[in-house]
């Protein structure tokens, strides 16, 4: 491989000499994508070709800080379209053989006779590394950014599931409804007790004729909720207890002491403290 690789310059100027080429190539290594670019722009206003263009220069230039960057920027901007990560993939590899293909040519028309075969391995390793790193970063980016979509939707989930509604100055209501698992009062927990605090509430009912049964272990972790609400000064009411939960909650062998009021309907709690 010539030497002439070494001149960052010369390759990427060869490269734009040559973009129309260059963009035709691509799209004939990647059949599935080519089908789909228009689609890609008008969703998420993301330009293949000219993104291509980019990578390829930051590859053969190698700007790794740059490459890295732009492959953050579109992690997150494929993440957010929800665009299919089999289209990426098609992608990558193509602009991978079509810079390999166009390196073939650059070297043909500079006429070398014999390839170098240390020069051949160390510019192959640098730039097969350099595509790894973006595919890397992409994929990192893309996975993060959805995670925390995922993390922040269950948030909002949970806090529209587990609502402390105010009554008056000193009372509210926690209606929960359906299953409550380990996540989600692990969450009530912490939601509970911020509110007592912030709130001021004396007394929280808590309304669970939406709720049919709890694990064992949630129902020793609901016990330290009621332990938790009585230190910090709050009267906690249970109210809407279903036969199924009745039957766990004894079963269960765990007892609430006097951690807890329970009543039978919130309609009734709520007529007698109001």
């Amino acid at each position: 491989m010539s030497n002439h690789y070494l001149n960052k310059e010369r390759v990427t100027d060869f490269l734009k000499a040559n973009r129309e080429d260059f963009q035709q190539k691509l799209l004939s290594e990647a059949v599935n994508v080519s089908s789909k670019i228009n689609d890609i722009l008008e969703k998420g206003n993301i330009d293949l070709l000219k993104n291509a263009e980019m990578v390829s220069h930051y590859i053969v230039e190698n700007r790794e800080e740059e490459l890295i960057e732009f492959a953050k920027v579109e992690g997150v901007a494929w993440a957010q379209h929800s665009l299919t990560l089999a289209f990426k993939l098609e992608w990558v590899h193509a602009i991978r053989r079509t810079l390999w293909y166009f390196l073939y040519q650059y070297d043909k028309q500079n006429e070398e006779t014999e390839s170098q075969r240390k020069t051949f391995f160390d510019l192959e390793k640098r730039i097969n590394d350099n595509v790894d790193q973006f595919l890397n970063n992409f994929f990192i980016r893309y996975s993060d950014y959805k995670d925390e979509q995922l993390l922040s939707q269950k948030i909002l989930v949970e806090n529209l599931s587990a609502p402390i509604i105010p009554i008056d100055d000193s009372i509210a209501v926690l209606p929960l409804i359906g299953m409550i698992d380990s996540y989600r009062v692990n969450a009530l927990e912490e939601k509970v007790l911020m509110e007592i605090s912030s709130k001021k509430i004396q007394t929280l009912i808590i309304d669970l004729s939406g709720t049919a049964e709890m694990e064992v272990d949630v129902i020793f972790q609901f016990k330290k909720i009621l332990y938790g609400i009585s230190m910090m000064g709050c009267k906690a009411i249970l109210t809407g207890l279903r036969v199924g939960l009745v039957r766990n909650i004894v079963d269960s062998g765990i007892e609430f002491d006097n951690l807890v009021e329970i009543k039978g309907t919130l309609q009734q709690t709520l007529k007698e403290h109001l």
